[in-house]
């Protein structure tokens, strides 16, 4: 398992009640020694001050564990400050910055250097919303873009396949850790995506704790979606109030993983598009956030049956955007 002391350094500052994203990403570069992070911890942590042989028990310690949990299912671990850490797009505030991942596959495949076109939706798609899908994806994966996705069932699932069967690269972000995927059911297809070179990721070391937990956990993976993609893509989803504008659907859970997704990447700067054709979409309601966004956003790239070769290309001609580390609101449900 491959890992550097920076990285064990950051896990370990992390372990500290009361330090999460944002006091790392505002004290710590990458690669300070243990006693200047130790003293940036003691003005910060409340009751017993920590010291040098703490941290380093409980970095041992952590070593330990990692090896003996994640030596079979994890091929490593990497931090801020690592050469190799991702670098993530878009503008972002301290707290939403991710610091720490655990790999198995590929972590290249996230570099800067990349174009990574993330490409989500329901997770019950239905009629031709699937063969859409994947003739968009196959215009990706053919102009040399890597698939980011999140593993769910429906067009996540769509998405990282059609790669695959395009011998393209994939990507699935996970909101559980390594050594149990979830869903249980896309275990097989999370080791397809390993064994052709494609790249699983995580922030999580242990399983949650509560469905609460899971929950925000499962946010937290939406937003990974819009940070380490140039561009991202929606197939279809329902919209917040498609229960209410459609009266079939009162009752029904609607999937929030997309409209989540897309809200992080809006407030990201990260650029979107959405995949509709006005003449066959207009009254379905698995496209109801589609046609919001395009509301919403009137210069959103709007990919059709017909154009969407031209529109591929022209997402894969604009340039990444560059990460802005001076800190900003977010508001994902404004």
């Amino acid at each position: 398992m491959k890992y550097t002391d920076n990285s064990l350094n950051i896990l370990t500052t992390k372990s500290y009640k009361g330090i999460g994203n944002a006091w790392i990403v505002k004290n710590l570069k990458g690669n300070e020694n243990i006693e200047t992070i130790v003293s940036l911890l003691n003005k910060t942590i409340k009751g017993e001050p920590t010291s040098v042989d703490e941290f380093e028990r409980l970095k041992n310690n952590f070593e330990t564990k990692l090896i003996e949990k994640f030596e079979t299912c994890c091929d490593g671990f990497v931090a801020l400050g690592d050469p190799n850490f991702p670098q993530h797009r878009g503008n972002v505030k301290e707290s939403e910055r991710p610091v720490f991942l655990y790999y198995k596959g590929n972590i290249d495949l996230l570099s800067i250097e990349n174009k990574n076109i993330s490409v989500i939706g329901l997770l019950n798609p239905v009629g031709d919303i699937e063969e859409r899908e994947r003739n968009i994806v196959a215009q990706f994966v053919k102009k040399g873009a890597t698939i980011v996705s999140g593993l769910a069932f429906g067009c996540d699932s769509i998405s990282h396949q059609q790669a695959l069967d395009s011998n393209g690269n994939t990507v699935a972000i996970l909101p559980s850790p390594l050594f149990n995927i979830m869903p249980v059911r896309n275990k097989g297809l999370a080791f397809q995506i390993v064994e052709e070179g494609g790249l699983l990721v995580t922030e999580y070391g242990t399983d949650f704790k509560s469905q609460m937990e899971l929950s925000s956990r499962y946010k937290e993976r939406d937003r990974l979606q819009a940070l380490f993609c140039d561009t991202i893509v929606l197939a279809a989803s329902y919209a917040q109030n498609s229960s209410i504008l459609h009266p079939n659907l009162q009752g029904q859970k609607l999937d929030s993983g997309a409209r989540l997704a897309m809200g992080y990447a809006r407030d990201y700067n990260i650029p979107r598009a959405v995949m509709y054709d006005q003449d066959i979409d207009e009254h379905n309601p698995m496209f109801d956030l589609n046609r919001a966004l395009i509301n919403e956003q009137k210069d959103i790239t709007i990919i059709t049956q017909d154009n969407f070769s031209e529109k591929v290309e022209k997402i894969m001609h604009k340039p990444s955007t560059v990460k802005n580390t001076t800190p900003v609101q977010t508001n994902l449900f404004g």
